[in-house]
């Protein structure tokens, strides 16, 4: 996501400060915006988990997510923010809140973040790009304290296979994000919304008569 929005992201050339401005404002909002979800993810993360990991309440979260997509595809878009540039702390705040119900087993960190976007105000692809900004420290955090974690304990070989892992990820995220924004600004998220909303059904589908 980083080198994809390099030129959004990191800060370059002459008149650093003057020129760079608006990188990091983007940076400051992005912070912002995550500081939620760490704060929640730190304090409840584990007993949220724990709690609702369960077929029951990931199928209603693809269903009840799904209805919301397509619900704000449907409507009259606001479409008041057209820009990244154009987000509020007080909005980038609130969209970080929301994004917090993707503790929620089943519910999509990227579908709460763009819902949020779009119910504040964003326009589709506004709302896409802030979802994958607010993904980097988000991501980073998470990383980051798996491997404090288990770091220590992985030999040689494993460290090589994570190493392939971050390879092959690296390339295949590049093609995803570029495919998905060129998606975002052709198209709504209604195929998604009802992908969602089928993928539940079955979800539930399945685990209750597999009980029988």
């Amino acid at each position: 996501m980083v080198v994809y929005f390099r030129k959004r992201l990191i800060p370059s050339g002459r008149n650093y400060l003057s020129k760079n401005h608006r990188i990091f404002d983007l940076w400051k909002k992005t912070i912002v915006g995550v500081i939620p979800a760490l704060g929640i993810g730190f304090v409840a993360g584990k007993y949220i988990q724990e709690r609702l990991f369960n077929s029951t309440v990931v199928g209603l979260a693809f269903i009840v997510d799904g209805i919301i997509l397509v619900y704000i595809e449907k409507r009259k878009p606001l479409n008041r923010i057209s820009s990244v540039e154009q987000l509020t702390y007080k909005t980038a705040l609130l969209i970080g809140l929301i994004q917090c119900l993707a503790m929620i087993p089943g519910t999509s960190r990227s579908a709460a973040t763009v819902i949020g976007a779009m119910l504040l105000g964003a326009s589709r692809v506004v709302a896409a790009e802030f979802s994958f900004f607010l993904a980097i420290p988000t991501m980073v955090a998470a990383s980051g304290c798996t491997l404090f974690k288990s770091g220590s304990i992985l030999t040689p070989h494993e460290f090589l296979v994570v190493a392939v892992g971050l390879i092959v990820s690296f390339v295949v995220a590049w093609l995803v994000i570029a495919g998905f924004m060129n998606y975002v600004s052709k198209r709504d998220f209604k195929s998604f919304g009802y992908y969602r909303i089928v993928l539940g059904i079955i979800v539930l589908a399945y685990f209750t008569f597999l009980k029988f």
